[in-house]
């Protein structure tokens, strides 16, 4: 199993105290990130810090990253960059490596960067709170770059094993390296198998809005099962409520965001993460949307 990643961060001194960070991504107008971490400075008193939004495709990642002055403290990077990510750090976590894809790259004391992926360590965190434990059967649906954190946290909460369904068996069979290196048992299952598959006590939704709307009347939940549903728009999904009024624990997209980024902020900033404040801004951000 791999071990927890290690903050390269820290928000060195530079000329000024001027601390910068952004979310990098195309689109990324949506993105909630700078509500979470620029509250994480102001509750931490983190003067000279703020956190904005940048629009980059994967081709223009390593463009965006070498024309970046010394007070870059880090990136925040979301689709469609997380593998080019890789490919601009001087270091990767092991479990970045694992998964072939980062959302964080933490600029080092030597002006160098680092990736990691904090989608993992939040998936468990997230998880865990539910009750989450070693043992578990776990299910995913689909077999994309969300699928793979969620494999990481499946070894990392030491499943009993996973089974993977997806729409494409080609996808799904691009996860058994990535299986193999977690040393975690899966299983391929065709889409027609998501209904008998969903009595797992753990199942974990990674497909886009709307692909699993049509399991919502067709599963037969058990109260036991904790259902975590990687998107927060719309919320609830079908496959949300359904979940929900049989008694089963929902976690949620905005969970994972907030997990993830707390991460993200203590390897940036090198201090703990204000939880609170950052939930809060959160919360009234994703309320006041229209």
């Amino acid at each position: 199993m791999l071990g927890d990643s290690r903050p390269y961060g820290g928000g060195a001194s530079v000329a000024g105290s001027v601390h910068k960070a952004a979310v990098v991504g195309k689109p990324i107008a949506h993105s909630l990130s700078p509500v979470i971490h620029n509250a994480g400075y102001a509750a931490a008193g983190l003067d000279g810090w703020s956190y904005t939004r940048i629009e980059c495709a994967a081709a223009e990642l390593a463009d965006l990253v070498a024309g970046l002055g010394p007070e870059w403290a880090g990136l925040s990077v979301t689709m469609p960059g997380k593998e080019a990510a890789l490919a601009v750090a001087a270091e990767v976590s092991p479990v970045a490596a694992a998964v072939g894809a980062a959302n964080t790259l933490v600029r080092r004391p030597d002006g160098s960067w680092y990736a990691d992926n904090t989608d993992v360590t939040g998936m468990v965190e997230v998880l865990t709170e539910a009750g989450v434990g070693a043992g578990a059967t776990v299910t995913v649906l689909g077999a994309g770059g969300t699928a793979r954190a969620a494999l990481a946290a499946a070894a990392r909460l030491q499943a009993a094993g996973v089974t993977v369904i997806a729409r494409r068996p080609a996808a799904v069979a691009e996860l058994t390296p990535v299986a193999h290196t977690l040393g975690l048992a899966l299983t391929a299952a065709p889409w027609s198998e998501a209904v008998a598959s969903a009595n797992a006590d753990v199942l974990i939704s990674t497909v886009p809005k709307g692909a699993a709307d049509g399991l919502a009347d067709t599963v037969a939940w058990r109260p036991s099962t904790v259902l975590f549903e990687a998107i927060y728009d719309p919320w609830p999904t079908p496959l949300a409520a359904s979940a929900a009024a049989a008694g089963c624990r929902i976690v949620s997209g905005l969970d994972l965001l907030l997990a993830q980024a707390i991460g993200q902020f203590e390897q940036f900033t090198g201090v703990p993460a204000p939880r609170a404040a950052m939930s809060s801004a959160l919360t009234a951000a994703y309320s006041d949307r229209p």
